[in-house]
């Protein structure tokens, strides 16, 4: 969560990635994209399986910069305007990071009108503190620049974390966590395992790597929406601390017309892994969110096998997500199991009568 990666800028984060992986005595691939995959052997008679998150953030990035050294930014992805006023930002230069704030008017002189208005991004800018256009460049600033929220991490109590970009920093850590545990066991079907890009940006980054590993089935690491704070009871059951889960049902419903409705057999074998292994699984349904998977599932003749599976997690897209590590060791925990669950037979044709 401390490496900035806004989307189509992961290079530093798939770098920290591949060291771990090269640490486990396995060669990440790299497409031109930038999508990272490692693919660990199996039982060629079984289905494929390709597990993937993704490690893009989002943000923003500099549309312009004044004459007087202010920058105006462009956003990138789905920012959250309101939560913008205040917040401190890093501008990602080729010459290094530089700290920079996103300027709230002063108090003492915002009027009635302007007290409850959110202003939108475009009005806003970053005090990075110089003081002319001139300044700002020498330093790297340019047309472009990468910004996101200052990196941040809070430990909370009870083994919580307030994080920066836990979505989807959390699911690369599961991912990882994954790799190492199923790292030379030879068992089970051949397993992609995938981090994938831009998906704040268009949510279609990991196709490439999708194309070429051509998976019988597609699991997405993401979060799901924690529904246990005053304002989000009537959104769900998700609770922070209550495990893993699943998504029964995504639909974005703004422009995008696209979700997951998930493949019984994989529903199916999350369920039946969870009661085995005496894990709790969580259950999700809900519009407003889409995941990469969506388009994965309508590729090659025959379609994928698809399920998004997930983690608690509070405050989406603010500066300051919160997340319980415990549920994301009990992810891990219910891939490993499921995965050695699967089987020549698991029905992933559909077929009606």
């Amino acid at each position: 969560m401390l490496i900035p990666g806004l989307a189509g800028h992961e290079s530093r984060v798939a770098a920290a990635i591949a060291r771990h992986l090269r640490a486990m005595g396995l060669e990440p691939v790299f497409d031109r994209l930038g999508n990272l995959s490692v693919t660990l052997p199996g039982d060629p008679a079984l289905p494929s399986v390709m597990i993937f998150t993704h490690m893009d953030q989002l943000g923003f990035v500099v549309r312009k910069v004044e004459a007087d050294g202010l920058i105006r930014l462009e956003r990138l992805g789905g920012v959250p305007e309101r939560a913008l006023a205040s917040q401190a930002v890093v501008l990602c230069t080729a010459k290094g990071d530089l700290p920079g704030v996103i300027a709230n008017k002063s108090h003492h002189a915002t009027t009635p009108d302007e007290k409850y208005r959110v202003v939108p991004y475009a009005e806003l800018y970053v005090d990075a503190g110089f003081s002319s256009k001139a300044e700002a460049e020498a330093a790297g600033v340019r047309i472009g620049t990468p910004v996101t929220y200052l990196p941040r991490v809070l430990p909370l109590a009870g083994g919580r974390i307030a994080g920066t970009s836990v979505d989807d920093r959390a699911g690369c850590a599961v991912l990882l966590d994954l790799a190492a545990r199923r790292e030379g066991r030879g068992s089970g079907p051949v397993l992609h395992l995938v981090w994938s890009v831009q998906e704040e940006y268009n949510l279609r980054g990991v196709l490439p790597a999708a194309e070429r590993l051509k998976p019988a089935i597609a699991l997405q690491i993401d979060l799901l929406l924690a529904c246990d704070t005053p304002d989000m009871t009537h959104r769900g059951e998700v609770v922070l601390g209550g495990g893993p889960g699943i998504s029964l049902y995504s639909f974005h419903g703004r422009g995008t017309l696209n979700g997951v409705i998930p493949h019984p057999a994989l529903v199916a074998l999350m369920e039946e892994t969870a009661a085995a292994e005496g894990l709790p699984l969580q259950r999700s349904a809900h519009t407003g969110a889409l995941t990469d998977l969506s388009y994965i599932q309508f590729m090659g003749p025959e379609g994928v096998a698809c399920l998004d599976v997930g983690f608690p997690m509070r405050y989406s897209h603010s500066s300051l997500e919160v997340v319980d590590p415990a549920d994301l060791e009990g992810l891990t925990r219910l891939l490993d199991a499921a995965l050695a669950r699967i089987g020549p037979d698991i029905p992933l044709t559909r077929t009606h009568g």
